[in-house]
């Protein structure tokens, strides 16, 4: 591809992109007023992007246009999440925070409630599951696996899954006048745990950063044949 196979559009994207990324990449000499001006940039397009997508898929069909379309005992039902809202705005004045704060609380429990069910039925529930399935003998023979390897694989898996939620146990018994403190063996399994836990960081750490690489890879191959292509055209 040469300069006169671009049109107007590509070549002024590709300027601007080969600008922005230079910017970004200006950051490792040091802070400058034109990156910080760019990141604003990023976050106030980032910011309207997901203020349109709110409003255009959330409020309009969702709040607005039910109170709009509503007649009769309807109007009631569905004008008390739009009253609701509005409430929340008097958080904003300290004399009238109060009216809002108990719509707030009914949000913060509401989600809560859906991030602790979420959690235990999403989550826990289906690794319990998947760690019992491990040990399923039947399921391993009629995968042609070693079943010496599938069981030594599910119990190391079974462990990690006990120590990492033993990890995040912190009851203890104390008694009047003395330190309290896990006991010893619940102690131990948990430092078990905390070592799976750095291990599964570790990996998301390195994935994360895999990524970033991957995308930092296209981002100069982008530059590259956009320069390449300037180039062929003169």
């Amino acid at each position: 591809m040469s300069l006169f196979d671009l049109g107007a559009a590509d070549l002024i994207g590709g300027l601007l992109g080969l600008a922005v990324t230079l910017v970004v990449f200006s950051h490792f000499i040091g802070d400058n007023a034109v990156f910080r001006l760019v990141l604003h940039i990023f976050i106030g397009m980032s910011a309207g992007y997901i203020a349109v997508v709110v409003a255009y898929n959330v409020l309009w069909p969702k709040l607005l246009r039910p109170v709009l379309e509503a007649e009769g005992w309807e109007l009631l039902w569905v004008g008390l999440p739009l009253f609701f809202s509005l409430l929340l705005f008097a958080r904003l004045f300290p004399r009238y925070s109060i009216l809002g704060s108990p719509v707030l609380a009914f949000v913060v429990g509401v989600g809560a409630a859906a991030a602790v069910g979420g959690a235990v039925v999403g989550v826990l529930f289906p690794q319990v599951r998947a760690t019992i399935n491990l040990f399923d003998l039947d399921a391993i023979r009629q995968n042609q696996e070693n079943v010496n390897l599938a069981l030594v694989n599910g119990s190391i898996i079974l462990v990690g899954t006990i120590s990492s939620l033993a990890y995040f146990h912190f009851g203890v018994r104390g008694k009047a006048g003395s330190k309290t403190q896990r006991s010893t063996w619940m102690e131990w399994l948990a430092q078990v745990g905390q070592g799976f836990i750095v291990i599964a960081f570790g990996m998301i750490f390195a994935g994360i950063y895999a990524a970033a690489l991957a995308a930092l890879i296209e981002r100069l191959s982008s530059i590259t044949r956009f320069i390449y292509s300037l180039v062929a055209g003169f």
